[in-house]
């Protein structure tokens, strides 16, 4: 049981430990998760929030690793204010569990009454077994891998290190819209996405990309920004460049890699300085996937 957000290896390692049980005893892998993010209801949020993976997206990803079934549990105040017995009375013995496996720091009530991983045992009264999985480290570091961080180096355009934490290059999805097609004009057409409000983009700058649009993956390179040099105050908008490609896709749905993160966002004076600094930008980010190749 976890709120998995990102299914990252930390997470990936509780799933690994539980498919072990299950394979011994030869039971079902069923994964209990919850829904909204447990911040939403203990606390007010002062942005709007961004999951790494919404739940139709975790499914999915736990599926991959091995998952027969997901539980979501609707996590609210009464939810989050059971004493344990109430938890494991209402929630884990209708599921029938034979085993339960969680990260040390999973909690599944209010915290008054002590309803961590360490007191589960107690708890539980022999009426289940009880498995705790350790700390999941990135490697060469004790730093924990963890949602927040991952969430934070999104933020700051750390890609590596998301890749890294989640096994996996971090993806977005989102619908093909129009733009002001001024990337035409300068030599370099994008595409325009409308990325869902639920979903985690990275910070503003220029990123290499792969992108999977019209039944194929194409590389290219992205901006998250506001346009500054042709106008200020502007929203923020996705616009990618993808390479051979010069199809018009407008309304079709497209997923998006986030590999790398080139450069900030910057004003130029000039428009010719700022197509300059667009093909440079191309160069590195074919090079980039050159190496990936090689």
């Amino acid at each position: 049981m976890g709120f998995f957000d990102g299914v990252h290896l930390g997470h990936q390692r509780v799933i690994q430990e539980a498919a072990k049980v299950a394979h011994r005893k030869d039971l079902p892998l069923v994964v209990l998760t919850y829904n909204p993010y447990p911040g939403l209801v203990f606390e007010k949020m002062n942005q709007p929030w961004h999951y790494l993976t919404p739940l139709e997206e975790k499914v999915k990803l736990l599926g991959k690793l091995g998952v027969d079934r997901v539980y979501c549990l609707q996590l609210t105040s009464h939810v989050s204010e059971l004493a344990p017995e109430d938890f494991i009375q209402d929630v884990l013995l209708p599921l029938r569990a034979e085993t339960v496996v969680a990260g040390y720091d999973h909690w599944y009530g209010a915290k008054k009454y002590q309803a961590d991983m360490a007191h589960l045992p107690d708890f539980a009264k022999n009426r289940f077994q009880v498995v705790t999985v350790g700390k999941t480290s990135l490697k060469g570091t004790d730093d924990k891998i963890s949602s927040r961080v991952i969430r934070q180096q999104l933020t700051d355009g750390r890609l590596e290190q998301v890749t890294e934490s989640l096994g996996r290059v971090h993806q977005t999805t989102g619908l093909i819209v129009h733009g002001d097609a001024r990337g035409r004009t300068l030599g370099f057409p994008t595409i325009n996405i409308w990325t869902p409000e639920l979903e985690s983009l990275p910070g503003i700058g220029v990123y290499a990309v792969s992108a999977f649009v019209d039944g194929r993956w194409y590389d290219g390179m992205a901006s998250i920004g506001r346009n500054v040099t042709f106008e200020a105050n502007r929203p923020v908008t996705v616009e990618i460049n993808l390479f051979d490609f010069n199809d018009q896709v407008y309304g079709e749905n497209v997923k998006v890699q986030w590999h790398l993160k080139l450069r900030d966002e910057v004003k130029f004076t000039t428009v010719e300085a700022l197509v300059d600094q667009l093909q440079i930008d191309k160069e590195l980010t074919l090079e980039y996937f050159r190496e990936k190749i090689d």
